[in-house]
C-alpha cells in the first residue's frame, strides 16, 4: 500500500506541474500515457483521454469503469502560491487540480494497478483518465464510451470527502429573451423589455416544481447573467438573461424545460439537455456495501461526468468539493492514502461478493 501511495503522490505532483486547462490537456495526457507505460500497462489514447484495461481483460466478462478527469479550470487571480508548483506543507499538497480531481484520479489509478495483474477477477476493470470534464465537453468521457464496450457499473472520482454520492443533479443553462419596443426615455415611450423581464426573473426565483426528488431535493434555478440597453435615454427593446437550472431525477431535463416554457413569457432556449440528473435505485447492492463499510451516502448538488453515463454510477473520492476552483487549492496527503485503501476494499466487496446484473439506465 505504501508503494502505491508514494507512486500516486509522485504522479499527482507531475500532473500539477503541467498546465491542463480544459481543451488544453495534451501534455497531461502524454504524461499519463508515459506513466502507464513505465508501469508495464498498455494504454489506448483517444484524443486527450487515456484508457487502460486490466492485464487479463476478457471481452466476455462484464466491466467496471474507474473514471476521473485530468483537466482543470483556470487559476483565479487570488492564488498566493504558484498553482503549477506542487508544494507540500504540513501534510497538504498544494497545486491547481490537486483537489479537483487529481487526488481522486491518482487514487483510482493506484487502485487499478493493485488489481491489474489479478487473473481471477469476476469483472474487467477499465481505467479512464478523461478530459474536458470542467466544461462538460464533447471530447471528454462522452467521446470514448462507445469504445469501452458494455459497462455494468462505474465509480467516478471527484472530491466528496470519501462520502458516496448516490445521486447527482443535472444541469441546463437557459438563454432567455424578453422583447419590448424602443422609444425615447424622456417621453416614456415604448415598452421596456427590462420591466417585462423582471416578471419572469421573479418567477424563476419563486417557483417550486410540484415534484421533488427524495435524494436530491428540489430543482434549483438561479438567474446569473442579465444584459439590456444601449444608452441611457433609449427604452430597451430587448433584455437577455441566463438561468442556471440544477435538475433532479423528479423530471427529465426535457420535462423541466417544457414546464418552464409553460409559465414564462420570455423566449427560452436551452443550450443543451444532455446533462441529466443521475442516481442509483433504492435497492442497489452498492447501498448495502456502503452501509456495511460505514460510508455515508448523499445526493450531490454538483455536476460531474456521471451526467453523461447511461449505466449506474456512484461518485466518491478524496478532498472536499468546497475547495474546488478556489485559490491555493490543496489535497491532504493522508486522504489520498485512505482513499486508495477505501477504493480497494470497496472493489473487493463488489468483485468478490456481488454479481452485478445491472440493467443500463434509460
Amino acid at each position: 500500500m505504501e508503494k502505491l501511495f508514494d507512486l500516486s503522490v509522485s504522479l499527482l505532483k507531475g500532473l500539477i506541474e503541467i498546465p491542463s486547462l480544459s481543451k488544453e490537456e495534451t501534455q497531461t495526457a502524454n504524461h499519463l500515457k508515459k506513466f502507464f507505460t513505465q508501469q508495464g500497462v498498455e494504454v489506448e489514447r483517444i484524443g486527450n483521454n487515456v484508457i487502460a484495461r486490466n492485464k487479463h481483460f476478457d471481452p466476455l466478462r462484464p466491466s467496471i469503469l474507474l473514471n476521473s478527469h485530468h483537466d482543470t479550470v483556470k487559476p483565479i487571480k487570488s492564488w498566493t502560491k504558484d498553482p503549477f508548483n506542487p508544494e507540500v506543507e504540513k501534510g497538504r499538497l498544494y497545486g491547481l487540480g490537486s483537489n479537483d480531481a487529481g487526488g481522486a484520479l491518482v487514487s483510482l489509478i493506484a487502485t487499478f494497478l493493485h488489481f491489474y495483474e489479478d487473473k481471477d477477477l469476476k469483472y474487467n476493470l477499465i481505467l479512464a483518465a478523461t478530459s474536458e470534464e470542467e466544461i462538460s465537453g464533447k471530447n471528454g468521457v462522452e467521446s470514448i464510451l462507445s469504445n469501452l464496450g458494455e459497462i455494468e457499473f462505474g465509480i467516478v472520482g471527484e472530491p466528496t470527502g470519501m462520502k458516496m454520492a448516490i445521486a447527482e443533479k443535472g444541469l441546463m443553462v437557459l438563454d432567455c429573451t424578453t422583447h419590448g419596443k424602443s422609444g425615447h426615455a424622456a417621453r416614456n415611450e415604448g415598452q421596456n423589455a427590462i420591466y417585462k423581464a423582471l416578471d419572469d426573473i421573479g418567477w424563476f426565483q419563486e417557483f417550486r416544481f410540484p415534484k421533488e426528488s427524495e435524494v436530491l431535493g428540489p430543482i434549483k434555478m438561479n438567474v446569473t447573467i442579465i444584459n439590456a440597453g444601449t444608452q441611457h435615454n433609449v427604452i430597451p427593446d430587448e433584455c437577455k438573461f441566463v438561468v442556471d437550472v440544477r435538475t433532479t431525477d423528479a423530471y427529465t431535463n426535457e420535462e423541466t424545460l417544457k414546464l418552464i416554457e409553460k409559465y414564462v413569457d420570455c423566449d427560452v432556449v436551452a443550450r443543451s439537455t444532455r446533462l441529466q440528473a443521475s442516481g442509483i435505485p433504492k435497492d442497489h447492492f452498492v447501498l448495502d456495501i456502503a452501509k456495511d463499510m460505514d460510508i455515508e451516502t448523499f445526493g450531490s448538488p454538483t455536476l460531474s461526468d456521471q451526467a453523461l453515463m447511461s449505466f449506474h454510477t456512484i461518485k466518491i473520492g478524496p478532498g472536499e468539493s468546497s475547495r474546488s476552483h478556489t485559490a491555493d487549492e490543496y489535497i491532504e496527503l493522508e486522504d489520498i492514502k485512505e482513499s486508495i485503501d477505501l477504493y480497494i476494499r470497496l472493489l473487493n466487496k463488489i468483485i468478490l461478493e456481488k454479481d452485478l446484473n445491472i440493467v443500463s439506465v434509460e
